[in-house]
């Protein structure tokens, strides 16, 4: 087993899954990548992508593009550069997640009457959408996949349908974390990327078998379009990121003045911006990432924070060992949504725990669903805690809850 080791600025270690090079210096690629943010001119980004767009604008008065959104992250901020700041007729397009929170909800309602735009949404029947979640959870310990699936194949969809060739992204994911790419690539949407990051080298046609019921009418929503149908409609998705400085917690901060856009109090993490249009990300899937690659969010959050200089690593490593721990909320929301109980939960959860990361020696206490497992996670972190203060949202949501539902279906 290979040795791991831990950037020397943010929290990120050798074995992120998005793939992470640690220099002579011991600073890792995504600490690197994001050095480029202080040096780049991004005035003259800004002029590139405007000339960029010149030609996708509509001289019929029609929509400029495709802007995929939700409730959060920063679907705000993109709509806004977008629509204020770029000068587009976006056309928005949301799928439907099912985990729906009244806090997400209420900020789509929200966002649509403030930016004043059109948007279509993808709701799919329910009951495939629980099936293939029952199978990508208990064969490959993900709840995400479909919802990746479909997030990352819907605009396509609306772009050929509607001949509208730009889609227009928010921050690309690899260049963000782990720096992947530089800035100045100037990298692209593509069905690789897709394919190895976003949905975890399954295809939508991989989740077909000879022991499960999914069929070809399940999956078909998720099978991103052909080379052909793309090259033919001159289909293109862009980052904004490349273009302008990115830093979600400014960005989010800027769009609840603005906007009044709702942040969302979680148990394991300090953020309370991202994600909060979901009940399960930052409980069961955050548990699942966790599990499997020996980090959660609350990481992601601090490694960011640091490279943005607003707290030091060891503000960062105490709020990882503050929050990392916490207990999952709304287990019964989501075992009475699958049609399963929450001891055949529990058993899955265990079962994707990494070896490499969990052992059963040195315990701790680890609570779930009000059940107590002694577990120990093998991290280096071992500081006081210290939690830096961020300014939370009032508002909370508690189990005594369910998801919010819209359009097509039921729960």
């Amino acid at each position: 087993m290979s040795k791991t080791i831990f950037c020397k600025r943010c929290l990120y270690n050798s074995k992120h899954p998005l793939g992470l090079i640690i220099d002579g210096e011991g600073i890792c690629s995504g600490c690197r990548i994001h050095e480029e943010k202080n040096i780049l001119d991004w005035s003259s980004r800004k002029e590139k992508i405007i000339k960029i767009i010149k030609k996708y604008k509509s001289k019929k008065n029609n929509y400029d593009c495709v802007v995929p959104i939700s409730g959060a992250e920063d679907s705000y901020y993109i709509v806004h550069l977008v629509k204020n700041v770029l000068k587009l007729n976006p056309l928005l397009v949301c799928y439907n997640k099912y985990f729906n929170s009244e806090t997400g909800i209420k900020n789509l309602s929200n966002l649509r009457i403030k930016f004043d735009c059109d948007i279509i949404f993808k709701n799919i029947n329910p009951h495939t959408i629980k099936k293939i979640t029952k199978y990508t959870l208990s064969e490959f310990g993900n709840i995400y996949w479909p919802i990746l699936a479909g997030t990352t194949v819907f605009p396509l969809e609306i772009s050929e349908k509607y001949k509208i060739p730009l889609i227009i992204w928010g921050a690309h994911q690899g260049i963000e974390q782990v720096g992947m790419y530089s800035h100045l690539d100037e990298v692209e949407m593509t069905r690789r990327y897709r394919h190895e990051h976003d949905l975890f080298g399954f295809e939508a046609e991989d989740l077909i078998k000879i022991d499960n019921n999914l069929t070809e009418d399940d999956v078909w929503h998720f099978k991103y379009p052909s080379d052909k149908t793309i090259n033919k409609n001159g289909i293109r998705g862009i980052y904004l990121s490349n273009y302008f400085r990115w830093d979600p917690y400014a960005q989010h901060k800027l769009m609840v003045k603005l906007y009044n856009y709702k942040g969302l109090n979680f148990s394991r993490t300090f953020d309370i911006f991202d994600y909060v249009d979901c009940f399960n990300y930052m409980n069961i899937h955050d548990f699942l990432k966790l599990s499997k690659h020996g980090y959660s969010k609350v990481t992601d959050h601090a490694s960011r924070e640091i490279r943005h200089g607003r707290i030091s690593r060891n503000n960062g490593i105490d709020l990882v060992l503050k929050y990392e721990q916490k207990t999952i909320n709304h287990i019964n929301l989501f075992c009475d949504w699958l049609g399963i109980d929450d001891k055949s939960l529990k058993f899955i959860l265990d079962r994707f725990k990494n070896n490499e990361y969990w052992s059963t020696k040195n315990y701790i206490n680890f609570t779930f669903n009000g059940h107590s497992k002694k577990l120990r996670k093998k991290k280096s972190f071992n500081k006081k805690l210290n939690f830096f203060g961020i300014k939370k949202s009032k508002h909370n949501e508690t189990d005594n809850l369910k998801y919010i539902t819209f359009g097509k279906g039921y729960p």
